[in-house]
């Protein structure tokens, strides 16, 4: 008994359940944390992925950046009107079944879990390739630093966000933090008229 409520925490009714809700500040670090991630190491994906084609591939940076912000604006708007036409809660499910049928319903749920699923495998596989990149002693044990972050995930997932929130929360809204952070010293070298440099290394 004392191991599951380790793992599940203490147990709530149908009825308790109805009513956990989670702050407006906790809430958007945990649900926006998915598309942070990305931030983190999607930008290098591109420029590897276009590096493979060449130098003068480096030209669509800006138009892949531009049309990532406009996807971005129009999934902002999608999740606003979702809100405002379910202000009690409607998932990808609720929302696809009730307004195109059941088989859109289940579409958009399987597209969900295969995404959940990929966003931990490629999430972790960053994370853990960041640290190892930092600290390159650690590079022999990746393997098993990411089963160990996926593990430590899966348990704070069991537990309950309720009781987990602030767990989650706080790496988002650091992240966000040092993301302003490396804007404005970015800028204020830049304006200062510091050289950049231009890191030399080996592309396999």
């Amino acid at each position: 008994m004392k191991l599951r409520r380790l793992l599940f925490g203490a147990p709530l009714s149908t009825e308790k359940m109805a009513d956990v809700r989670l702050s407006k500040k906790m809430a958007l670090a945990i649900f926006s944390s998915d598309a942070l991630s990305s931030v983190a190491y999607a930008t290098e994906e591109i420029l590897g992925a276009l590096m493979i084609s060449g130098s003068a591939a480096f030209s669509f940076t800006l138009p892949i950046s531009l049309a990532i912000c406009l996807l971005i604006f129009i999934v902002g708007a999608s999740y606003r009107q979702t809100i405002t036409a379910y202000p009690n809660g409607g998932g990808a499910f609720a929302v696809a079944k009730e307004n195109l049928g059941n088989r859109a319903g289940l579409l958009a749920a399987a597209a969900l879990i295969i995404g959940y699923i990929l966003t931990v495998a490629v999430s972790v596989s960053a994370g853990i390739r960041a640290m190892t990149s930092a600290f390159p002693e650690l590079m022999p044990h990746a393997v098993a630093l990411s089963v160990f972050a996926i593990l430590i995930i899966t348990w704070l997932n069991l537990r309950g966000l309720h009781e987990t929130a602030g767990i989650f929360a706080a790496p988002s809204y650091i992240f966000i933090g040092l993301i302003y952070i490396l804007i404005f010293i970015g800028l204020w070298r830049l304006l200062n008229g510091f050289a950049l440099r231009h890191l030399k290394c080996n592309t396999q």
